[in-house]
């Protein structure tokens, strides 16, 4: 009988069971409060930056009306034609102000991701004496913001002899604080547990930092990375900066900006040049910060 039972319990077809999907609470008037809602927060983040570049697009007579208008009539490329010209007529080219901010930019970050990153590795994942004490330390650091550290960096830059380099830019970027204390907050997520693991497969400290402990913390350098890059790109240097082939790309753009009403048009270039390079990056890098939020969660 149990054996006839069994026969045709494995006869008869297996049929899925059915999930009844949750219904979401709100109204569908509530959904399309939530999406105007949304769309005009959109519209309100995204207006200084379409106005900047419809500026950029407008010809001189257009920028002077009153009351403006905030889409161009006859959009035109004069002003960045006019301010490529103007930036060819000193007597350094615009591709060394571009070679020096690129420099800074790409060896301060680099830089400031590397120490951030190996100085959070040991704070969070060691104990030695004055670990706490040194992490207060870095906190109380961020309460001070780069104008009262201007005068102590520069008296320090000058006793190392670095005043009129791009070290006097980039060995500053090595030291934020932003980054070490951002580092070591998500560090402290990762299970240690996964640490302990690779070491006892064999894995070397540096093995474990560069193929376990970064790319689960990719979130937190990612935005570093965004962090640090719109720091230095729109670093003027002008106070540790004197010689002119050392000067950055935003110091010679704002000079240009500043030259009066006759080059209103090109002060609306510049500044859609300055942005566009942050911007960038940020576009960029927000897809693979979401989805390395959304897939890199680890629990011990």
């Amino acid at each position: 009988m149990a054996k006839k039972e069994k026969k045709q319990a494995a006869e008869k077809p297996y049929k899925k069971p059915i999930i009844k999907k949750r219904k979401p609470n709100r109204s569908i008037a509530g959904d399309i409060f939530l999406y105007l809602f949304l769309i005009l927060v959109a519209f309100i983040m995204a207006f200084p930056i379409i106005y900047a570049v419809s500026s950029a697009l407008k010809p001189l007579d257009e920028l002077f009306k009153f009351p403006p208008r905030i889409f161009a009539q006859h959009p035109t490329m004069d002003n960045f034609s006019d301010l490529f010209v103007t930036m060819g007529k000193s007597w350094v080219t615009f591709s060394r102000y571009l070679f020096n901010t690129v420099f800074i930019t790409f060896v301060g970050t680099a830089g400031h991701l590397i120490i951030a990153s190996m100085g959070a590795f040991v704070l969070a994942k060691y104990e030695f004496p004055g670990n706490a004490t040194f992490f207060k330390i870095v906190t109380v650091a961020m309460m001070f913001t780069g104008y009262v550290t201007q005068i102590p960096n520069y008296l320090l830059l000058n006793k190392l002899g670095w005043i009129d380099t791009y070290w006097s830019i980039i060995i500053p970027a090595f030291a934020s604080p932003m980054g070490l204390f951002l580092m070591k907050q998500f560090m402290e997520g990762l299970p240690t547990s996964l640490i302990e693991a690779a070491k006892i497969d064999g894995a070397s400290e540096w093995r474990v930092f560069r193929q376990i402990v970064m790319p689960n913390v990719k979130p937190a350098w990612m935005t570093l990375i965004i962090f640090s890059v719109q720091a230095l790109w729109n670093n003027k240097a002008s106070m540790y900066i004197y010689s002119e082939e050392r000067k950055t790309l935003v110091y010679a753009l704002q000079q240009i900006q500043s030259g009066g009403i006759a080059r209103t048009g090109q002060g609306a270039a510049v500044l859609v040049v300055v942005m566009i390079v942050p911007i960038l990056i940020f576009v960029f890098s927000e897809s693979q910060i979401l989805e390395t939020m959304a897939s890199s969660g680890l629990k011990d």
